[in-house]
């Protein structure tokens, strides 16, 4: 495990380098955002930006998409992957927000995951994102794979384990903001296969330095 002042050489270096800790995906309409959430399961943020204009333009709407059936939306979705689960979560998702909770994505974990197709993940970006929420950790392949390198955890792979120390480890108000770096750096510098740690801003801080 690192120390509190490698935690904190870490957080400054990756916020120096990627000051703006925005989401990749680009909608920012809670709905909406729900939905891309869902398609990028398996699939790049880019990719999703791409299909959902055309898919947003069909179904505007949560009571648009509520009054869909799954099989009309697999067409928009298709290049997504998954298409067939993707569509009826997305689908059965509407229905519920309109049926329970009047057309608003709820603001709370436990409301979140409660609708189809939202894990902890999921319900974590709204939380950050949409609503702001402190302490909101969003563990994804980058941050799992990062975590562990940088050694915030110790060889751990389990995505409930990693959310819960790094609620231990980093400062609530800036957790949100970590959680994206750690998906730009994981894309640009410490990549699953080459990572460069030769120009890696952490590396400092780092517990892992591959040749």
């Amino acid at each position: 495990m690192r120390t509190a002042e490698q935690i904190q050489g870490i957080l400054q270096a990756l916020e120096a380098e990627y000051p703006l800790a925005e989401c990749t995906l680009e909608e920012t309409d809670p709905w909406r955002l729900l939905v891309q959430v869902r398609l990028a399961a398996q699939c790049t943020d880019a990719r999703v930006n791409l299909v959902t204009p055309a898919l947003f333009s069909r179904y505007p709407t949560c009571q648009a998409m509520a009054e869909a059936e799954p099989e009309d939306v697999e067409e928009y979705i298709r290049s997504c992957g998954f298409f067939h689960g993707k569509a009826r979560d997305i689908v059965l998702q509407a229905r519920m927000l309109t049926e329970t909770f009047a057309g608003r994505v709820p603001d709370t974990m436990e409301e979140l995951l409660t609708l189809p197709g939202v894990g902890r993940k999921s319900a974590n970006l709204i939380l950050g994102d949409v609503y702001h929420v402190p302490g909101s950790v969003v563990v994804d392949t980058h941050c799992i794979r990062l975590s562990n390198r940088m050694g915030l955890v110790d060889n751990q792979k389990d995505p409930v384990r990693i959310e819960r120390a790094l609620r231990q480890l980093l400062p609530p108000e800036s957790s949100n903001d970590f959680c994206h770096r750690l998906v730009l750096h994981g894309r640009a510098v410490c990549t699953a296969r080459n990572p460069a740690c030769g120009r890696c801003c952490c590396a400092p801080f780092c517990q892992t330095m591959v040749p």
